[in-house]
């Protein structure tokens, strides 16, 4: 089943890179997806300081505005789609630092890496890999970030144990996700299209913060919630499949709108 599910959110996301889709509103990058990225939280000085085709409006929130990133410091981002995150870590961690993207889907990797070229980013490099395999060694970042990943994965406590194992001591971990107040209805938890669109795969609140933990974090902590807007999931290309496909009624999805949080969640890696 993780496997199916794994196929499932690596071909929609091939699909978003090729320009058919997103999972958080309109098609690929442009203007649509910059005024998605503007209501998530990121500034227009920020949108425009980046590749144009690095934003396809894939977020739920700006993971790097409350990483506190310093210079000379290494940065890993968990599902790096185009490189939006990386591209913004980068200026933020200077010619020193070092920005590491990772991502399962090939066709974003090769996107994201014709945006470093396209904007001469030195300090950016992304690689191939799982982010419940992540291809890197221990110990050796000092930031972890991700904007509406993890929900994905079928297997978040090993995503946050591995987050655990390649940060250093006092290493911090910042995200962005989707989780839920309440279970689903029944159609939309068994929707292989739902769990593609960001839906079904989103643990409880509480069972996201338990698995971070978990995995060995410490002063985990929310720093910003918000409902996450109807009109992302009913307009979404990815979860149309589930209103139309599943007859999926508007009052149903004003239920599923009641029981979905963005938040912002920060933790640390102990230091002994």
């Amino acid at each position: 089943m993780r496997e199916d599910i794994r196929r499932e959110v690596r071909k929609g996301y091939a699909k978003i890179a090729k320009g058919g889709g997103s999972c958080c509103g309109a098609a690929g990058a442009g203007p649509q997806a910059a005024k998605i990225s503007a209501k998530i939280g990121y500034s227009e000085a920020e949108l425009k300081a980046i590749p144009e085709d690095a934003n396809l409006g894939l977020g739920c929130g700006n993971p790097v505005a409350m990483a506190s990133l310093k210079k000379g410091e290494t940065v890993m981002d968990l599902g790096s789609g185009a490189g939006l995150d990386c591209f913004l870590s980068a200026k933020r961690v200077g010619r020193q630092g070092r920005v590491i993207g990772v991502d399962m889907t090939p066709e974003m990797i090769e996107k994201a890496r014709t945006n470093a070229a396209k904007g001469g980013y030195k300090n950016v490099e992304f690689r191939l890999g799982e982010i419940e395999n992540l291809p890197c060694a221990d110990n050796v970042v000092d930031v972890i970030i991700s904007n509406c990943v993890i929900n994905l994965s079928p297997d978040k406590p090993r995503v946050f144990r591995e987050a655990f194992r390649v940060l250093r001591p006092g290493g911090r971990l910042m995200v962005s996700d989707i989780v839920l107040l309440k279970p689903l209805p029944e159609v939309v938890q068994k929707s292989v299209a739902a769990y593609v669109g960001c839906l079904s795969g989103a643990l409880k609140k509480s069972a996201y913060l338990g698995a971070i933990r978990k995995a060995g974090f410490r002063d985990v902590a929310v720093l910003e919630e918000t409902v996450f807007p109807l009109d992302c999931i009913a307009n979404d290309p990815t979860a149309k499949p589930i209103i139309e496909g599943l007859r999926v009624s508007r009052k149903m999805m004003d239920e599923v709108a009641r029981s979905i949080l963005s938040v912002k969640v920060r933790a640390t890696k102990p230091k002994g």
